[in-house]
């Protein structure tokens, strides 16, 4: 089925972290008790409250847009749809290699449940990786592609990871940089047209940050080929230093078909750590998470009016 797509400018913030989220910041591992859920949950109510006090601050609230799970997230989704803020809710399972449902064959069930605007899967895909993982990945995502396509349900996003083959990184010495700039590209290229061919048909592509404009609108015309008119991108931030998710960010906002950004780590990271260990209120980490949101949200807009302006 042909994907329905989305044009409207989209600047998300994602938390919907979960095993990295329990062991990097709290440092927990197996089963979490209730004492621990809650804790993370009060922490993410922390990050969803930087959200509404940049847009009570000026970001226009049709533009602002939420990723958080189920697991701790709940009551933040149902709060956000409530309140008109564009929601994503991820449907893959934490942590692992292979693409696989959160909540196996219930995924249909959970979505419904919150009817976000975006179904959001993390994929990672490597077209020079292994045949059989690929294939029984890109057999799942077809399964949530054909599920989503069918009238008045969720737009799919699709967060693409390709990490480097050992092969892949012998030809450049080991240098991940270099993976990044002369490698990845080419390879997200292909994972983009594999995946489409399989009948995978996202709406919208989350994009790791790439360094050149040549190589964004590369990905912008994968994702549109073959009559995908109305298919988006965004970049995402990967954890990366405030001084690189901003250059991937002006790099982006210049090209069409690019219409925004998912930054999570980069905007509530150390606020959150500072909260958690005593070092801020909870009113200068919500004041610092919501300030760095909206300096990205102006980038962003600032290199998207210049570029388009010219």
């Amino acid at each position: 089925m042909a994907p329905r797509g989305f044009e409207r400018p989209l600047y998300i913030l994602p938390f919907d972290h979960r095993g990295s989220f329990e062991t990097g910041m709290f440092g927990w591992h197996g089963e979490l008790n209730a004492e621990q859920t809650a804790q993370i949950a009060a922490a993410k109510q922390l990050i969803y409250d930087g959200l509404k006090a940049a847009v009570a601050g000026g970001v226009p609230k049709e533009k602002a847009g939420l990723l958080v799970d189920e697991q701790f997230g709940a009551a933040i989704l149902r709060d956000a749809a409530k309140n008109g803020y564009q929601i994503a809710c991820p449907a893959e399972k934490s942590g692992q290699e292979e693409f696989d449902f959160e909540y196996g064959d219930d995924f249909a069930a959970h979505i419904e449940a919150f009817h976000p605007t975006f179904c959001k899967v993390l994929v990672r895909y490597n077209p020079e990786g292994d045949e059989g993982l690929n294939f029984h990945q890109a057999a799942r995502l077809k399964k949530l592609s054909d599920y989503l396509h069918n009238a008045n349900r969720s737009l799919f996003m699709f967060e693409l990871l390709v990490p480097p083959e050992k092969s892949q990184l012998e030809k450049v010495k080991g240098d991940k940089k270099a993976y990044d700039l002369e490698i990845r590209p080419k390879m997200m290229v292909e994972a983009i047209h594999e995946l489409q061919d399989r009948g995978v048909e996202p709406d919208v592509w989350k994009i790791e940050g790439l360094d050149l404009r040549l190589d964004c609108e590369r990905m912008v015309a994968a994702a549109r080929r073959d009559g995908r008119d109305k298919v988006s991108c965004i970049i995402l931030g990967r954890g990366e230093s405030d001084e690189k998710v901003r250059e991937w960010l002006t790099t982006a906002a210049s090209v069409p078909g690019f219409i925004g950004f998912a930054v999570g780590r980069t905007d509530f990271w150390d606020p959150l750590v500072s909260w958690r260990d005593g070092k801020a209120t909870r009113e200068e980490a919500v004041a610092r998470m919501a300030a760095r949101y909206r300096e990205f949200v102006d980038l962003y807009e600032a290199a998207h009016s210049k570029a388009h302006a010219a």
